[in-house]
């Protein structure tokens, strides 16, 4: 990787994609809904064209620091799309890509905006971690891989037994409790040094933040496929998907100032980021104590 750049990273998506569609052709059979409308066309192109020009508005304005008339005529654009999104799945209803009713409860509505709230402040640091050890900690493309090693394994290893557990505490004390751990670990961040070592500087804090998304991930995916309706629950999954990479889009979208520092500022404004990360997951488990009560995991099959 370190010969090819960066962007043949996304190279391997390309077998991958083609695998997937030959294994859908070949087993996957057919299947409607008897009353279902319309695939929602202009909901979808609403919304993507929505958060696309509020992500290039929030990208412009991290690297400047302030809203040049470019970026002010992409947050325009990307406010009157979503605007406009929220009008047309209104309109809709039931049969809308994004039934509006659904946040009528206050689960449905917390788990989503925790969900935000989490894969924002964790997509940001799983950027600025590895960023940070390449172009000011020495280490290679692949190193840096390495040393992010304990993440997968963990979450790998202990999230069976830790949806488990949830299901026996409810989803409540984890989805409170993985935030902090999570928060905990970023604040570690600050370990992360010029001369630290790997062991006493980049591992507490991968090792910390592993932790909290092994306690929060199958909780959350689990309780937001039980707080709504079975007929949804496909819609729900999908959405909080969604809602799960556009937190990490626009985390990434505001850290073009960091990304483009180096030396001292670039350990300060990382230092400074994930301190704010960790603020933001630490509202994220407010987000569970206060709004999830009485939400329900959806139990497996």
């Amino acid at each position: 990787m370190s010969n090819a750049g960066w962007p043949a990273i996304f190279y391997i998506n390309l077998p991958l994609a083609l695998g997937a569609i030959a294994l859908a052709l070949r087993f996957v059979g057919e299947s409607r809904e008897a009353g279902a409308g319309r695939t929602d066309y202009a909901g979808a192109l609403l919304a993507t064209a929505g958060l696309g020009g509020l992500t290039y508005a929030l990208t412009l304005w991290s690297a400047t620091r302030h809203f040049t008339n470019e970026a002010l005529v992409a947050l325009a654009f990307g406010m009157i799309m979503l605007g406009a999104f929220l009008w047309v799945e209104h309109r809709r209803g039931n049969k809308a890509m994004m039934p509006l009713d659904l946040f009528r409860g206050r689960c449905f509505s917390g788990l989503n905006l925790l969900t935000f709230l989490l894969y924002g402040a964790f997509g940001a640091a799983m950027l600025l971690i590895p960023y940070v050890l390449i172009s000011s900690g020495g280490y290679s493309p692949v190193q840096a891989g390495l040393a992010m090693l304990p993440l997968p394994v963990l979450m790998t290893a202990a999230s069976p037994t830790m949806g488990g557990l949830a299901a026996k505490l409810g989803p409540r004390i984890p989805l409170t409790v993985g935030p902090l751990v999570i928060a905990a670990g970023m604040v570690t961040a600050v370990l992360i040094k010029p001369d630290a070592s790997y062991w006493t500087g980049a591992f507490p804090t991968i090792l910390v933040m592993a932790l909290g998304m092994t306690i929060a991930v199958a909780p959350l995916t689990s309780s937001v496929l039980g707080s709504v309706e079975e007929q949804h629950v496909a819609m729900a999954s999908g959405f909080n998907s969604a809602v799960a990479r556009t937190g990490g889009l626009i985390a990434t979208a505001l850290l073009g100032a960091v990304l483009a520092s180096s030396g001292e500022k670039l350990f300060s404004g990382f230092h400074a980021a994930m301190l704010i990360s960790a603020g933001v997951a630490a509202v994220g488990a407010l987000v569970a104590l206060t709004m999830l009560g009485g939400v329900k995991m959806k139990k497996a099959a």
